[in-house]
């Protein structure tokens, strides 16, 4: 397993978001977090980014416990993710947001950037190099010099991916990646997902409504509702199972 939580329990006042829930990741694999709004699943994701603290249990990642870092250091153990609603910088160009996640990986000192020392400047000339590699990946090239908010809604997204690729993770967190995208850049995204998993080795751990997609993307499926597991297991057993049916059912009757 490359991630494991143990016994996770997160109380915000009087209201439990998720209840005494267990489950692992294996390396390799693509685990889907599906279930009704309201499940807990973005509040697994930022238990997992040290965003929030679970008020009990344990977050384990490569066999460490990872429950008393700060956010930076879960970036520099391999742990990257996107958010539901994309956050790009808004007054930078597509490069410099992809550049922006290359970041942690600097070797040069504050001295030598304040002075503009040479091993600064070689440094930044092989982040851009890596960058524009990266924007190549997704097709993004064209886009370097544009600002990153005035691209369409898919191509937002996969710059958000590209900049959560470019902090080297093992582990990358995708929180709705399909959401607000037509059949075609649905398709689009999940060919760019599954080369870049082979290419780079990652685990992913994802969140999605689109049930098509996580039938096609996921390996093995965790549905909560209530901030409780009620299924785990294959998608094509999921979307047939009588608890994961009532669940949807009950969401979309009080939308």
């Amino acid at each position: 397993m490359i991630l494991e939580l143990k016994n996770i329990t997160m109380r915000f006042g009087g209201v439990t978001a998720i209840d005494n829930l267990s489950f692992g990741v294996k390396t390799g694999e693509i685990y889907g977090l599906i279930g009704p709004n309201g499940a807990g699943k973005t509040t697994l994701f930022n238990i997992v980014t040290r965003n929030y603290t679970q008020t009990e249990g344990e977050v384990i990642f490569n066999h460490e416990e990872i429950s008393d870092l700060k956010p930076d250091m879960i970036v520099q153990r391999g742990i990257a993710r996107t958010f539901q609603n994309i956050r790009l910088f808004k007054s930078m160009s597509v490069l410099e947001n992809v550049l922006i996640g290359f970041h942690n990986q600097a070797n040069y000192t504050y001295f030598e950037s304040m002075f503009r020392l040479p091993r600064h400047f070689l440094f930044e000339r092989k982040l851009k190099k890596e960058a524009m590699e990266m924007l190549e990946r997704f097709g993004l090239v064209e886009f370097a010099e544009v600002n990153a908010t005035s691209l369409s809604y898919g191509n937002q997204r996969k710059v958000e991916i590209a900049r959560a690729l470019a902090t080297n993770p093992k582990l990358l967190l995708l929180d709705e990646p399909a959401a607000g995208m037509n059949p075609n850049e649905t398709e689009d995204l999940s060919e760019i997902i599954r080369r870049i998993k082979d290419e780079f080795g990652l685990t992913i751990l994802l969140i999605e409504h689109d049930m098509k997609f996580v039938n096609n993307m996921c390996d093995k499926v965790l549905v909560l509702d209530y901030g409780e597991e009620i299924f785990e297991g294959k998608p094509s057993d999921a979307i047939v199972n009588e608890k994961v049916i009532e669940a949807y059912l009950g969401d979309f009757k009080h939308a």
